[in-house]
């Protein structure tokens, strides 16, 4: 059979850097600062899903819709 390439998954550190100078440009960010806003982003994104599926389930939907994910969004 054929085998997957696995493919490196990393935090896009210099855009996420630049997006929070942007925003927040009088904070001075630690080395790592980025990474963990990328982790929080990434918890989020998780929980999100996880609470779109369960609107979708408890509405007998076989699919995630877009009102499934922001009534999820409204939750957290």
């Amino acid at each position: 059979g054929r085998r997957k390439s696995s493919m490196k998954r990393t935090a896009p550190r210099s855009t996420l850097r630049k997006i929070i100078k942007k925003h927040k440009p009088q904070l001075r960010l630690a080395a790592n600062a980025d990474l963990l806003v990328h982790l929080s982003f990434l918890l989020f994104l998780h929980r999100l899903a996880e609470e779109a599926r369960t609107n979708a389930f408890e509405n007998r939907s076989k699919i995630i819709k877009p009102e499934h994910t922001v009534a999820a969004a409204k939750v957290i």
